[in-house]
């Protein structure tokens, strides 16, 4: 009798792990919306016409803001919704969240709150997380040469893929200062890793404007 017990306790177990489970992916991919290249707003709609070149000239006014004086330290709560990311070419729209804690990566995209990075608005590393499983799945499909775009406080960054390259997970190069405003995401690899993958995939891009 004893050992039935047993099995249906380990049964139950088991079941409730695979139901918590599932409703953490559920709530993950919540972050993610997906609409169709005719759909993207304004801002964005020449995205794929930019090609890309290794050194792309910059109009002065389209960074100007975000060199003329730090922006103020942003005072939010781990966990707060900041901004969305937009990937045009997987046809992908994130909602960011500020932290990269366990909790936070649960919600979508977290922006790292660290010594050296910083939100869009200042002159900097701006620093973007998420799983590979759920909200990160397709980034393996981005190339050098196309775009990201984060909008933030009522503005949007246009940012151009530069460099994509996979590291160890304890690569202390990734996240540091930088002197260009630039825009960092950071994914675990390799993507159908079963448990807990040992690299990380890095996808790296400069600014090329500011609206």
């Amino acid at each position: 009798m004893q050992m039935k017990k047993l099995g249906v306790l380990l049964l139950l177990t088991g079941f409730i792990m695979i139901a918590w489970n599932g409703y953490s992916f559920w709530q993950q991919t919540q972050a993610v919306a997906t609409y169709s290249t005719e759909k993207v707003p304004e801002p964005y709609k020449d995205w794929d016409r930019t090609a890309y070149q290794q050194e792309l000239p910059i109009a002065e006014k389209d960074v100007t803001d975000t060199k003329k004086a730090p922006a103020p330290v942003p005072e939010y709560n781990t966990g707060d919704k900041v901004g969305t990311l937009n990937i045009p070419l997987i046809g992908q729209q994130y909602e960011v969240y500020w932290g990269t804690g366990i909790d936070t990566l649960k919600q979508g995209v977290g922006m790292y709150d660290s010594e050296w990075t910083v939100t869009p608005d200042q002159s900097g590393h701006v620093v973007l997380a998420g799983h590979r499983d759920t909200v990160f799945r397709q980034l393996g499909k981005l190339q050098e040469g196309d775009h990201l775009y984060v909008d933030y406080e009522d503005k949007t960054y246009d940012y151009q893929i530069r460099k994509i390259w996979i590291t160890d997970e304890d690569d202390r190069t990734v996240i540091v200062n930088k002197d260009k405003p630039t825009l960092t995401l950071i994914t675990c690899h390799p993507f159908d890793f079963i448990g807990s993958a040992p690299d990380r995939y890095i996808v790296q891009a400069e600014l090329v404007s500011a609206e």
